[in-house]
């Protein structure tokens, strides 16, 4: 659907849980120093299963959305590096969010558990460099049937590298297309992306460095919910509870040796027992919203006391804020104070309606957790 219509909802996640996540990784392809490609001989064999040759893909063929090559499953998520295809024009010009709003009708919701509609929050943009205001969020990029899309997304910690983190929260819905689809492919991070605000015009004739000033971070791995890859939907809010992901990064160029933490300076705890709405007087919402009026090519954020969502009564219920975001900021972090006084990640968004005054993210309880989990031991000895 056109990003015209405002934010949308997200659907279950894909990947594995915590349990049947123990293969090593072996998803990633890196580039060599002339620019090829080197693809580890198992993911060849894997991409074979599914009648895809590795060659013919990086020269194109993962343009290719037939169903039987479209890899669905947890255990198939697979992101070759192609360098420099997530160049300055092509980043600037992906702008289509990965999902539909949610209808006003949509939303009957069980009255004991649905507080009413808040009051839209004006969306604000975020002060420049961004690296210094929200150095956590970044920008995602990934292509699907309909051709190169966006979401948002946020450094996490990694409980199995301290200070050295290569994790990234997002949600379900915008690495996999749920129980129609599959993973979505040439999935890359981009921190801080348009660091210094710059005017849209500008930004035709900005420099790499200046769109994506500590590189792009290709997935080396992507985990979600296995309610979302079952569930998730484009519209009427199926799989949302569920629409959170957890993506392992690399850097396209190689880098310099540092985590992507240590690139950006920070990473932010997850609270997977935070407390309930009442305890909540004030949650952050960030991201690059791409539908009108917005454009996807600033980061803006929204500031509100949380009230509750439930589109199924026998589903969690979920967060829900008001804020003008649109379409792109899907994925962005919520953000509140933890127990500790200091700012821990406690959901993404995940949904909204096509009038856009409000967003609603899910909790994040043992689920959650154990995507989490599964990414950060499935990289542990790295």
């Amino acid at each position: 659907m056109s990003i015209a219509a405002a934010l949308v909802l997200t659907a279950t996640g894909c990947g594995a849980d915590e349990d049947s996540a123990g293969e090593k990784p072996t998803a990633s392809a890196t580039g060599a120093a002339n620019g090829a490609i080197t693809i580890p001989d198992d993911l060849k064999d894997r991409l074979k299963e599914h009648g895809i040759d590795m060659d013919k893909w990086r020269g194109g063929e993962w343009k290719n959305w037939d169903r039987d090559k479209w890899l669905r499953e947890a255990r198939d998520y697979v992101n070759p590096i192609i360098e420099d295809l997530w160049d300055s024009d092509r980043m600037r010009e992906a702008e289509k969010p990965p999902e539909n709003p949610v209808g006003e009708q949509d939303i009957s919701g069980d009255e004991g558990v649905t507080d009413p509609e808040p009051k839209p929050v004006t969306a604000e943009a975020v002060s420049a460099p961004y690296g210094q205001n929200a150095a956590q969020s970044g920008k995602l990029f990934f292509d699907g049937p309909d051709g190169s899309m966006v979401c948002s997304a946020t450094v996490v910690e990694d409980p199995a590298h301290p200070g050295k983190s290569n994790m990234v929260w997002t949600a379900g819905h915008c690495v996999h297309a749920g129980k129609s689809g599959g993973w979505y492919r040439n999935l890359a991070f981009v921190p801080a992306y348009n660091d210094q605000a710059l005017a849209t015009a500008d930004l035709e004739n900005a420099s790499k460095e200046q769109i994506a000033p500590h590189g792009v971070w290709w997935a080396d791995w992507a985990q979600t919910s296995a309610q979302w890859i079952a569930q998730g939907s484009s519209t009427g809010g199926l799989g949302a509870p569920y629409d959170f992901a957890v993506i392992h990064v690399t850097p396209e160029k190689g880098g310099t040796g540092k985590s992507l933490e240590e690139t950006v300076g920070s990473a932010l705890p997850v609270d997977f027992d935070a407390p309930a709405t009442a305890q909540l007087s004030d949650v952050r919402a960030t991201g690059y919203p791409a539908a009108p009026p917005f454009d996807g090519q600033k980061l803006f954020q929204c500031q509100d006391s949380p009230g509750r969502l439930s589109l199924n009564a026998d589903d969690p219920t979920m967060y829900r804020i008001g804020c003008t975001m649109t379409g792109g900021s899907s994925g962005g972090g919520w953000v509140a104070t933890g127990r500790d006084g200091e700012p821990a990640l406690i959901s993404n968004t995940s949904i909204g309606p096509v009038t856009a005054g409000w967003l609603a993210g899910p909790r994040l309880g043992d689920a959650a957790k154990g995507v989490y989990n599964g990414v950060s031991k499935k990289f542990a000895d790295q």
